[in-house]
């Protein structure tokens, strides 16, 4: 089959699951990994032949994906803040989102600070995208991922990354605070200068907004969080923060646009100082970054 064909097909059965932009894109990235070609080069070399086990792999994947399987999954792989990061079903898809969290850690929070040797805390880690990206852009950090799922762990470990590597640790953010303590301890990371979390926080109730990709394939461990008690995992992170950041330190959290000032009341009512909402890209309320009193 020749590449014009393939993506002439593609378009067929992708456009009415995705749509045309969206599915343009999808296909541009496939035929890129598969093949090992630019994304336009169906534009220069339409009639490129495709070998048969490529054609395969790249039909599986069609139906993978018409199937509302994400693409990341299927690659196993994406990109996030200029680096590739192996992914599966048993970490969130990173967001670009977090991507700009990490971008105002590095380019703006963190030489706030002063400092140059930090120790970072990323709770509920997951893929490890956070830590390494910080690890990776801050070479004299020393950066601790943490995270309950041990599958989750397994994916951050793996992860193939130059320069400095994230140590990571198994750690419910939600147990009794004389056990994170000890684990911490045990960690090296009893005391940090920056806390970091992308918790779960998407209510249970909204699941009937989400798109099939994301609630049929996404690990539901690391999005959702009952309706009853949306914001547990911010009041378990103020105490956390409040117990092992240094005097001074400095927190950040990545949150569901509906509760900006609730989780922002959470941490100015645990003492924090300086604990402010800023909006994403979209102009909607996603992190609140806070201040440990102190130095």
């Amino acid at each position: 089959m020749q590449l014009k064909d393939f993506v002439t097909e593609a378009g067929e059965r992708l456009e009415p699951v995705y749509g045309r932009e969206e599915a343009g894109s999808m296909i541009r990235i496939l035929y890129s990994s598969v093949l090992g070609v630019p994304g336009y080069f169906h534009v220069t070399e339409p009639q490129h032949i495709v070998s048969g086990p490529e054609l395969a792999k790249l039909m599986n994947a069609l139906d993978r994906l018409c199937s509302h399987e994400p693409l990341q999954y299927i690659l196993g792989k994406t990109e996030f803040c200029g680096l590739t990061f192996h992914v599966s079903p048993a970490v969130l898809i990173p967001r670009p989102e977090t991507e700009l969290l990490c971008s105002r850690l590095i380019n703006d929070i963190i030489p706030a600070s002063g400092q140059d040797s930090l120790r970072i805390l990323d709770l509920c880690t997951g893929s490890g995208c956070i830590a390494w990206t910080l690890a990776h852009y801050l070479p004299d950090a020393r950066v601790v991922g943490a995270d309950i799922s041990a599958e989750a762990l397994e994916v951050a470990y793996g992860q193939d990354i130059s320069g400095n590597a994230p140590e990571f640790i198994r750690l419910d953010v939600l147990a009794d605070p004389e056990e994170i303590s000890s684990a911490l301890e045990a960690a090296g990371m009893d005391r940090a200068d920056l806390i970091i979390s992308n918790p779960p926080y998407v209510r249970e109730c909204e699941k009937r907004l989400m798109e099939k990709n994301v609630l049929n394939h996404e690990p539901g461990l690391a999005l959702f969080v009952p309706d009853a008690d949306p914001l547990l995992f911010y009041k378990a992170i103020s105490r956390i923060a409040m117990a092992h950041l240094y005097p001074g330190g400095r927190g950040a959290v990545e949150i569901n646009e509906a509760f900006g000032e609730a989780v922002r009341g959470i941490f100015t009512d645990s003492g924090f100082r300086e604990a402010h909402i800023a909006k994403d890209l979209a102009g909607r309320d996603r992190f609140v970054f806070f201040r440990k009193n102190g130095r």
